[in-house]
């Protein structure tokens, strides 16, 4: 079942609706993509990609709400998509990877650290127990970020470019 627009706030009083994405988005994430920088491309997929494909695309949009989730935020007049967090847990909906892109000229206004919270608490409500990123070393504010919703970063065995940051959730 799909939730409906929910209105969030950030810490410096930025508001944002939030709603899960539908099999009809995968036009509007297209020209999100579109104004992301190159950087922040490689931090979400931990490769150097110059645009996001079709199949990627449909990936975020053509979900099950359950075990896969999209959350698309909007500005409050919902005319603009700033932003886009991806849930995807494992089979036995235990744990979860989370990842979150901004666009470009809407970073630096807490979206980031809100939506984490609004995906943990997603996440915490169909019982997942821990939530975890993989991270590029070089990707300090989103490190930050985590640490300071409580996420503990971890080394990644074989892997000195990239962090492993991990948050046990409370039951809802």
């Amino acid at each position: 079942m799909v939730e409906p627009t929910t209105l969030r706030e950030t810490r410096s009083g930025f508001a944002f609706l939030v709603r899960p994405a539908s099999d009809d988005d995968e036009p509007l994430l297209a020209e999100f993509f579109t104004h992301v920088t190159g950087d922040d491309l490689r931090f979400r997929y931990l490769s150097t990609i110059r645009q996001v494909s079709r199949e990627q695309l449909k990936a975020m949009t053509h979900v099950d709400h359950r075990g896969t989730d999209s959350f698309l935020a909007f500005t409050t007049d919902g005319a603009l998509l700033v932003a886009v967090a991806t849930l995807a847990c494992d089979p036995s909906l235990q744990h979860a990877e989370v990842a979150i892109l901004i666009r470009s000229d809407y970073k630096a206004r807490g979206i980031g650290w809100e939506l984490l919270h609004y995906v943990a608490e997603a996440a915490a409500a169909r019982g997942i127990k821990t939530i975890e990123s993989l991270e590029s070393r070089e990707n300090r504010a989103a490190i930050e970020v985590e640490e300071d919703s409580g996420f503990t970063a971890q080394a990644v065995p074989g892997d000195p470019t990239v962090v492993r940051v991990v948050k046990t959730l409370s039951p809802v």
